[in-house]
């Protein structure tokens, strides 16, 4: 009799090449999406030791960490940065060397990594999908094996198209019921995330499932994958579904005619078997879910936004007061102060978390007929990619967003990581739809607040964080 096998053990199965005694692995990689960052030293290896690409129509390329948000029509023209100017050189000179497809600068599809390729099709469902990038798992929403992997063995996967790395545990989260008014799909994983902690799930893929998985929408989904990593697993996916068919049909990279059914019929496949056994299991009811918001320089650092920065005093763990109270002096925030008394200084609104149509949409409803509050100094929101940025101009949301006093920027990763023009000052507190609170990770010394985008809105609009249900 076969054994029930979970939907990790199904990808994992399907692309493991070889594995030894000790479990040390080779798994065949399907998609390889390279950007300016971690591809540059990866092709320096090859030519160093004479290697070739092995597979080009495997690799999806684009800019997206270094380059500006603004001024695109200037093209290379419009980089300060010398050495953001030549890694963004370097990725064209070298995708045009290998005859690597690539969205350069000033194609209309650039943009995010993680939005870029599934909006075009090139994540599908039964994949393995690498990117020399940690939030690589948003694409383990198309039920797809997807992971970051460092500069080493981004060359490793161009010269061999395997990864080495051991098998992950199992864990899945099981969230049921309707989502309520006013939550959204980050607020369901910085909420997943508060419960796990960053290091509850090392050495885990997890899946998602439930009814609220279920009913999300494929951004939705992304969202949920994207921040996985947050919870220290290596991959985040959700089983394929009518949602999964009905986002891919028709997109560019995806099957078509009669090949589009054969992957049909492999694709709904791609769910846990009925009794497929879990090494770690968290449930949780979608009803019990605020609106959150980050106090602290880790995700887990999670509460609801009607609630206060946790007091040290509730903590019996030496570690964790230290841990806290770092978190408290760097963040500028004192124990017991209701997080709607905290001023912003910026809001920033995109990133491979949440820069997509849907999000744009949600800021667009919130801010419609409204201006931002007049202690914010600077409030942007940046598309994903070229091709949310046309739809939303298409829908109008742009005007309505310029009109409430953000600035309407093109596509790239802008604030989120602090790599390009884009930054928070030292001491600048930010409400962001990103995905990381690190120290310093939005500008040296800036403060960062994770939030969903309708959130981040709100607080424009106020200066300060509020509820997003008492708005309307």
């Amino acid at each position: 009799m076969a054994t029930a096998k979970t939907l990790y053990d199904k990808l994992w199965d399907m692309h493991c090449v070889d594995i030894d005694d000790e479990g040390n692995a080779l798994i065949y990689i399907d998609r390889h999406i390279i950007h300016e960052i971690t591809s540059p030293q990866a092709f320096d290896g090859l030519a160093q030791h004479q290697r070739d690409v092995w597979r080009i129509d495997t690799i999806l390329a684009t800019p997206d960490h270094q380059v500006p948000t603004d001024d695109r029509q200037l093209g290379l023209a419009g980089f300060a940065d010398p050495i953001a100017k030549l890694q963004v050189e370097t990725l064209a000179k070298n995708c045009a060397d290998h005859g690597i497809k690539e969205f350069s600068l000033n194609d209309h599809r650039q943009g995010v990594v993680h939005v870029v390729g599934p909006e075009q099709g090139a994540t599908l469902p039964g994949m393995t999908v690498v990117c020399g990038d940690s939030h690589t798992s948003t694409h383990g929403a198309f039920a797809a094996l997807a992971q970051g992997i460092g500069t080493s063995e981004v060359e490793h996967v161009l010269a061999t198209q395997c990864l080495a790395q051991q098998k992950c545990k199992n864990m899945r989260v099981t969230i049921n019921g309707d989502l309520p008014f006013g939550v959204t799909a980050k607020d369901l994983i910085l909420y997943v995330i508060g419960k796990l902690g960053t290091a509850g799930g090392t050495g885990y893929a997890i899946e998602y499932a439930g009814s609220t998985i279920e009913s999300l929408s494929m951004e939705g989904r992304l969202t949920v994958c994207n921040m996985t990593i947050e919870a220290g697993a290596r991959s985040g996916i959700i089983a394929f579904d009518s949602v999964t068919e009905n986002y891919l049909k028709d997109k560019p990279f995806a099957p078509k005619g009669e090949q589009w059914q054969q992957a049909l019929n492999l694709w709904r496949t791609l769910v846990s078997d009925e009794d497929a056994q879990f090494d770690q299991e968290l449930v949780l009811n979608a009803q019990d879910i605020c609106p959150q918001v980050t106090w602290g320089t880790k995700p887990d650092q999670v509460v609801a936004v009607t609630e206060v920065v946790p007091k040290l005093s509730a903590l019996n763990d030496a570690a964790k007061v230290a841990e806290w109270q770092q978190a408290h002096e760097y963040m500028g925030v004192s124990s017991g102060t209701p997080l709607t008394q905290l001023k912003l200084d910026q809001i920033f609104i995109g990133s491979c978390t949440n820069g997509r149509i849907e999000d744009i949409r949600a800021v667009a409803k919130v801010v419609k007929g409204k201006t931002i509050a007049n202690t914010i100094k600077r409030a942007m929101v940046v598309p994903g990619s070229g091709l949310v940025k046309q739809q939303a101009e298409d829908e109008g949301l742009d005007k309505i967003i310029s009109a409430a006093g953000f600035e309407w920027r093109y596509a790239g990763c802008s604030m989120c990581n602090a790599m390009n023009p884009d930054k928070l000052e030292p001491l600048e507190r930010c409400a962001s739809t990103s995905n990381r609170n690190f120290e310093s990770r939005q500008g040296q010394g800036g403060r960062t607040h994770l939030v969903s985008p309708a959130m981040a809105a709100a607080a424009a609009i106020a200066g300060h964080f509020v509820d997003i249900r008492e708005l309307t």
